[in-house]
């Protein structure tokens, strides 16, 4: 199992070796790179010096001027950003879903943009979002995307849209989610030195049906990585990005 994976095709391909079934809890794709500027993207379109300047706009929460940056970068391309955004999105797409093992179950993070995955998916890749599948004997359910921020990310949902997916699931064995439960220790990324979102949710639906596990990703560098609620156990898979080791659920 691996979340945040923003790129790392290498490591992708090597994930499910020895698993019964693989599984992503999304954010496939490299926009911009907080450790290395000259990767994702924005760098691909811009360079790494205009993306040093729009990262550090968006690191000190600068938001308004990070957006007018952004907007003045893409003139310099016709004034219409998703062309290149979708062309350079659609090549990572082939090459990430072309390195992943079958069979896979996924689901989308919030930077991904869900329209585009049916392009590039493999036979015995299965998408889920606000559904559920049986897995092992055990039933999984699956909920997708993000909720709104100031960072204006592409698959972000407002909450009563991202509870509906939620409540849809049902009493599940594992509950898969991009983004955490709202627990304050889960959300708190130590290296960016910020609270991300979570879902009360998500949290409500763990206190309320106690699943064995709650697995999610989002926050790359987490104060917690794994917590107790009840009897659900709730782990954050890690940043396959930074570390191209999957998670390993073994039940």
């Amino acid at each position: 199992m691996v979340s945040d994976v923003h790129g790392r095709a290498d490591a992708l391909a090597l994930a499910g070796d020895g698993a019964d079934a693989f599984i992503c809890l999304g954010d496939l794709i490299l926009f911009i790179d907080y450790d290395d500027h000259g990767k994702g993207i924005f760098a691909e379109l811009f360079g790494a010096e205009h993306a040093t300047r729009f990262i550090e706009l968006r690191t000190q929460k600068r938001f308004d001027e990070a957006r007018e940056f952004s907007r003045s970068m893409w003139a310099t391309l016709d004034g219409d950003a998703r062309p290149y955004i979708e062309a350079a999105v659609r090549r990572q797409y082939k090459e990430l879903f072309g390195a992943m093992p079958t069979p896979a179950y996924l689901t989308y993070g919030n930077v991904d943009i869900p329209r585009l995955w049916a392009e590039s998916l493999r036979p015995g890749q299965r998408v889920l979002d606000g559904e559920t599948i049986d897995i092992g004997g055990l039933r999984f359910g699956f909920v997708g995307g993000g909720l709104r921020t100031e960072y204006r990310t592409p698959y972000e949902l407002d909450e009563e849209v991202y509870a509906a997916k939620v409540a849809a699931l049902g009493a599940v064995d594992v509950l898969c989610c991009h983004i955490p439960p709202a627990v304050p220790e889960l959300l708190y990324d130590t290296v960016a030195r910020r609270f991300e979102r979570g879902s009360e949710a998500v949290l409500r639906a763990i206190r309320e049906t106690q699943p064995r596990y709650a697995l999610f990703g989002h926050v790359h560098q987490p104060l917690v990585r794994r917590t107790r609620i009840g009897r659900t156990e709730c782990v954050n898979v890690g940043h396959f990005r930074a570390r191209g080791v999957p998670y390993v659920l073994e039940f």
